[in-house]
């Protein structure tokens, strides 16, 4: 019967990491939930400051900043919002993926690359795989704050300003459902404001303090950093729906585990009884 015991061993060893994996699971659903309302909350926002933008930069059409000037591409900056911890399944690697195709196409054209990274797992990627970073930042929770950040913000607008990189992309994975999280590659540097439309057919007389510059270069930085605020939130509910989701499969995959050990354990056990019987049989034949 030893190996009857190595299956329960085995049985009772899956089943205990089964009650992990299930109450991780619960874990990041509940986390998926706050993650989805703060993902709801930060998207209008960015879209308004945009709008606001596009009003004032129309008002003001000779005005020129160097946050809306596009200029020949040397060079691209890219901020990566990845994960602190693993167990959710391919996305941080879908993500990467996505980043080294981008970074291909850069080079093919001569184009440079440079990075800021958010997250422990793009961190420990690029410490492999090398490259160029401009900054680095992690552990921001389960409710980032903006203020954790705003070091990182600065340093890669200020290269951009700079013109030591002439484009800037969020790297993020963007939230479609529960089950589908889509890897994307957003331009958010040089800035691109709405098209004009009937809604700038007149124009308000704005009253600027202390000016109109001071005004305009205060809310294009606060656009860029709602829009990579919104990039971490949406990245972490799409993390929380990744590890729900991989942790019901591995729950599953136990229970399917569990159910073919639990047969090869009975079967082992009919046939050391049948084996039993067998030898009292013919013991008592031979008397």
């Amino acid at each position: 019967m030893s190996g009857s015991q190595e299956i329960r061993s085995q049985i009772a060893s899956i089943q205990n990491t089964q009650k992990i994996t299930k109450a991780m699971e619960m874990v990041a659903a509940s986390k998926m939930k706050k993650a989805q309302d703060q993902m709801t909350m930060a998207r209008p926002y960015a879209d308004k400051i945009l709008n606001v933008i596009s009003h004032l930069a129309h008002a003001h059409p000779e005005y020129e900043s160097d946050f809306l000037s596009s200029r020949d591409v040397s060079k691209k900056g890219y901020i990566i919002v990845s994960s602190d911890r693993g167990l959710c399944g391919g996305l941080n690697n879908n993500l990467f993926k996505k980043v080294l195709d981008q970074v291909e196409i850069d080079k093919s054209t001569s184009i440079n690359s440079a990075f800021s990274l958010i997250g422990n797992k793009s961190t420990s990627f690029f410490q492999r795989v090398g490259g160029e970073v401009i900054a680095k930042t992690s552990q921001l929770g389960d409710k980032p704050k903006i203020e954790q950040v705003l070091g990182l913000i600065k340093s890669t607008i200020d290269k951009f300003l700079g013109k030591e990189i002439d484009e800037l992309y969020v790297v993020y994975n963007r939230f479609i459902n529960t089950v589908s999280q889509e890897p994307v590659v957003q331009k958010i540097l040089p800035i691109s404001v709405m098209e004009k439309n009937d809604d700038y057919n007149f124009y308000w007389d704005y009253i600027y303090e202390p000016d109109a510059k001071d005004v305009l270069e205060s809310l294009f930085t606060r656009y860029l950093e709602s829009l990579i605020y919104r990039a971490i939130v949406e990245n972490l509910a799409c993390e929380q729906a990744s590890r729900m989701v991989a942790m019901k499969a591995a729950s599953d995959n136990a229970s399917d585990l569990i159910s073919e050990l639990q047969l090869i354990y009975n079967k082992n056990r009919q046939a050391a009884i049948t084996q039993e019987i067998s030898e009292i049989i013919s013991g008592a034949a031979a008397l």
